[in-house]
């Protein structure tokens, strides 16, 4: 099975997208499963992860409604306040769903330290023991956090989305490509070859990512790396095919196709315990 392990589908119909504003350009327009669907047939992807795009638990149900119907759409990564004493009950309800595969906070603009809060980390301790995912959404200053994240947490199952956006274009090597390689050195962490093309007001091509993927790639290994799109976010800079061909282009020579099949899916479906429904 083929998986694009990272994409968002939204309507700006909704309220809870506080970023997509008409300023947002390409992004301010409704992208669902009919808009992406002849990418996925024309590069062979069986299935797609649907993450979160807003900080609430109402769009987190959108995206498993659309799951409902949409084969395709394998599972969701949704949304809930991990600093909420009473999160379980929530988390609890939500794994009645099928789709509902993982979590992941927006800590990404959140200040440092966010996600080492006592309250945070009982929650995310509480998923560990159900052995429930969580993607984390950061930036390069919190990895030392992350790095901490997963000391106090041995269990934490937990993979880190986009090579947690390094400044590419400020040529920022260090010390990003040391605490990338500091939190591949815990097995449970997985990295995500995904959101690597340029963000609004950064300018940098492609090619100059190549160091940066390849370093996650070479640190985590074939077994803990999975690719995502990160379409339509990627249309700012980029299109899906050229993200798509600037990952296969990035693989290290020495990897084997059965390497590549599980970049291009078995993690995947392995990290979200992903099972198709036919009877969708």
């Amino acid at each position: 099975m083929r998986i694009d392990a990272h994409q968002h589908y939204w309507s700006i119909a909704r309220t809870d997208y506080g970023w997509l504003t008409p300023d947002k350009g390409i992004l301010y327009r409704d992208y669902g499963p009919d808009d992406l669907k002849p990418l996925l047939a024309r590069y062979e992807f069986d299935a797609t992860i649907a993450v979160q795009a807003a900080p609430s638990v109402e769009e987190t149900l959108y995206l498993l409604g659309l799951s409902e119907s949409e084969p395709t759409l394998a599972g969701v990564v949704g949304w809930l306040d991990l600093t909420d004493p009473r999160m379980e009950r929530e988390f609890v309800k939500l794994r009645e769903h099928s789709s509902f595969v993982g979590i992941r906070p927006m800590i990404q603009d959140l200040p440092d330290g966010w996600i080492l809060q006592d309250a945070v980390v009982e929650n995310i301790r509480m998923l560990s023991e159900a052995d429930f995912p969580i993607d984390l959404q950061a930036r390069p200053r919190h990895l030392t956090d992350l790095i901490r994240l997963a000391e106090r947490v041995p269990k934490l199952r937990a993979v880190v989305d986009h090579l947690a956006k390094p400044e590419i274009d400020r040529s920022a090597w260090l010390p990003w490509s040391e605490h990338f390689a500091e939190l591949a050195g815990h097995e449970g962490i997985f990295a995500k070859i995904s959101g690597f093309s340029a963000e609004p007001g950064r300018e940098w091509k492609l090619k100059e990512a190549r160091p940066y993927v390849r370093h996650a790639l070479e640190a985590f290994g074939p077994d803990r790396v999975m690719y995502g799109s990160d379409w339509p976010v990627c249309l700012e800079s980029s299109t899906y095919d050229a993200v798509l061909q600037a990952t296969i282009d990035f693989v290290p020579d020495s990897w084997t196709e059965e390497n590549l099949d599980f970049l291009f899916g078995k993690n995947a479906e392995k990290f979200y315990k992903l099972t198709l429904n036919p009877g969708k």
